[in-house]
């Protein structure tokens, strides 16, 4: 079992380290994950928050079939999903804030990182939804493809394929922005 597991499994035996090694451990990556579905940044926070609070709460079984990971974002996604039924929301995120989601905290003062950063960001905000969420969980999260269809609650396959066509569209808008290809 990985980190978070035994994480969540010493938070249900009493010890609240656990939960705050799981924010810890995931609340940044679960917040971006979120925001390609509400397309609202403070929203997602909030739904993240809301996601640790079940987990503190509820306290809902996991059974392991997963990794810890995997299963977190699905209690994530589903949040996501009954905030969207809720309220139909389709505010856009800014480029300022997925610009600050992409760098890792560490200060980068180098225009050109900060410029490509911010193409990325713009070129991956004109794609598909279903595009930048398998992007987001395959490369930016680094789940496999069998976590992220167990998340999307699609085949394998199809994840396989949407991640194909989602590079391919990403890239188009990459060209068009004028990045240079041999940079993809």
């Amino acid at each position: 079992m990985e980190n978070g597991g035994n994480a969540y499994r010493r938070y249900l035996d009493g010890d609240d380290g656990g939960m705050t090694e799981i924010i810890r451990l995931y609340k940044d990556g679960l917040i971006f994950y979120i925001n390609g579905f509400v397309r609202d940044i403070l929203t997602a926070e909030e739904l993240a928050e809301e996601t640790f609070f079940r987990l503190a709460v509820k306290k809902p079984k996991f059974s392991g079939n997963s990794s810890f990971k995997t299963w977190l974002y699905t209690v994530g996604r589903n949040a996501a999903f009954d905030y969207l039924r809720k309220n139909s929301s389709g505010r856009e995120i800014s480029v300022n804030d997925c610009e600050r989601l992409l760098i890792s905290g560490s200060a980068e003062n180098d225009c050109l990182k900060e410029e490509r950063k911010q193409l990325v960001c713009m070129a991956l905000s004109r794609l598909k939804p279903e595009y930048r969420k398998v992007l987001s969980l395959a490369f930016f999260e680094d789940f496999s493809n069998a976590q992220t269809a167990e998340i999307m609650k699609k085949s394998r396959r199809q994840v396989e394929n949407l991640i194909f066509r989602a590079k391919k569209s990403l890239k188009a808008e990459l060209l068009k922005e004028g990045f240079d290809c041999e940079d993809l």
